[in-house]
């Protein structure tokens, strides 16, 4: 007998054969990950398919399939999304209004980023003595109202200070798996970026 969750939805298919069950399973992962702005974890996934399937398995088949196409699935921290493959960036911003979308951050919120990113979790002392000045809150609110940065754990001192941590969002944003996939402090030396985490003058 079919399992019907809530609002009816037949997660076994038991009535499909194999191989019609397994590509219903597929596009159901796919609609799922096209309506969501955010990555969708695996337990999330695993609503829509039936007891006992490899959400993985069905994750690599996906991108097997969409070998070729403008977007691909991407793991972004704990979960997946559809991702429009870097090559189309430049059509997009040609023909669509994705202005919402944009993150619309000077050069110095980008270092203040970068610099949570590489040493989370930090709080705004720590953040000033990377940079030699006090950073404001709106500046930190910016940030936050983006989604790029969350509260991280208190301080261990006097006053407990909040910290910041970066979100999946912001991996999202940067198209990264996780923070193993941020660039090697040396590299950005090497690529003269290390000069844009220097306060500007006010």
């Amino acid at each position: 007998m079919a399992r019907r969750e809530e609002g009816g939805l037949d997660r076994d298919l038991a009535d499909l054969p194999p191989d019609l069950r397994w590509r219903e399973w597929l596009r159901r992962i796919e609609a799922v990950l096209f309506a969501s702005s955010a990555p969708v974890a695996r337990d999330h996934l695993a609503r829509v398919v039936g007891q006992g399937v490899s959400v993985y398995l069905l994750i690599e088949d996906l991108a097997v399939d969409l070998e070729g196409r403008p977007y691909e699935v991407a793991q972004v921290g704990a979960g997946w999304m559809l991702r429009t493959r870097p090559a189309y960036a430049p059509a997009i911003r040609a023909a669509a209004d994705v202005g919402g979308h944009a993150l619309n951050l000077s050069e110095f919120d980008l270092a203040v980023l970068a610099a949570i990113a590489f040493h989370q979790p930090i709080s705004r002392d720590g953040l000033k003595d990377i940079f030699g000045k006090e950073i404001s809150r709106d500046l930190i609110g910016r940030l936050a109202e983006r989604d790029l940065i969350g509260t991280g754990p208190r301080e261990p001192r006097r006053g407990a200070p909040y910290t910041f941590v970066t979100t999946e969002a912001f991996l999202a944003a940067f198209g990264m798996e996780s923070l193993r996939d941020l660039p090697d402090p040396e590299q950005l030396a090497d690529a003269g970026l290390a000069g844009s985490l220097e306060a500007p003058d006010v």
